[in-house]
């Protein structure tokens, strides 16, 4: 019988799940692309971007127990890689501002 589970366990989840989608957004797949890359259902990518899945849940338990669950995440976590932070400005709106006096009566 599987125990509860541990808080640090379901923020490693959600976590996991959030950097996913963010690989996945920077990267400008679909879910449908993703999951036809990986060789699952669409189903199953929605359902990890959303922090859930049984299997995912027992190696973070896994990881926890050895003790580097934090780190396992945050290797995942695309805003702390080269690549990740350079498609992430990318894709963000720049703001343009103007300069004031100019074309203003």
């Amino acid at each position: 019988m599987t125990s509860p589970t541990p808080r640090s366990v379901t923020r490693a989840l959600a976590s996991l799940g959030e950097s996913l989608r963010g690989w996945r957004v920077l990267q400008g797949l679909t879910v449908a692309q993703v999951a036809d890359r990986a060789g699952i259902s669409e189903r199953t990518v929605k359902r990890l971007e959303a922090g859930e899945g049984a299997a995912l849940e027992h190696a973070l338990r896994v990881a926890r127990a050895l003790g580097v669950l934090d780190e396992l995440v945050a290797s995942v976590d695309p805003l702390r890689s080269d690549v990740g932070r350079l498609r992430a400005e990318e894709l963000l709106p720049r703001r343009v501002r103007r300069r004031a006096g100019a074309g203003e009566p």
